[in-house]
């Protein structure tokens, strides 16, 4: 764990660089899919200053690696 991450008990909470080193997506991709309910939320420590609860986002990651499927490219729908 990095000097910027903190742990709670029973949860770890990593910051923007870790979270960004997890997942190789913009902050603004992250931040859309946080708005749409598709990505875990942050934690607002304070004013200036989120988290991510780490057991959120790995689960968030298995999801979708079972999953199999390839995400949606904004502006595209498949009809059937």
């Amino acid at each position: 764990m990095s000097s910027g991450d903190q742990a709670l008990p029973g949860k770890t909470l990593i910051n923007r660089k870790t979270l960004l080193a997890m997942i190789p997506l913009s902050e603004r991709a992250i931040f859309n899919m946080e708005k749409r309910g598709e990505f875990p939320r942050r934690i607002a420590l304070t004013s200036r200053n989120v988290a991510w609860d780490l057991a959120e986002v790995e689960e968030w990651i298995e999801t979708r690696k079972r999953s199999g499927e390839q995400a949606d490219r904004p502006g595209f729908s498949v009809i059937a």
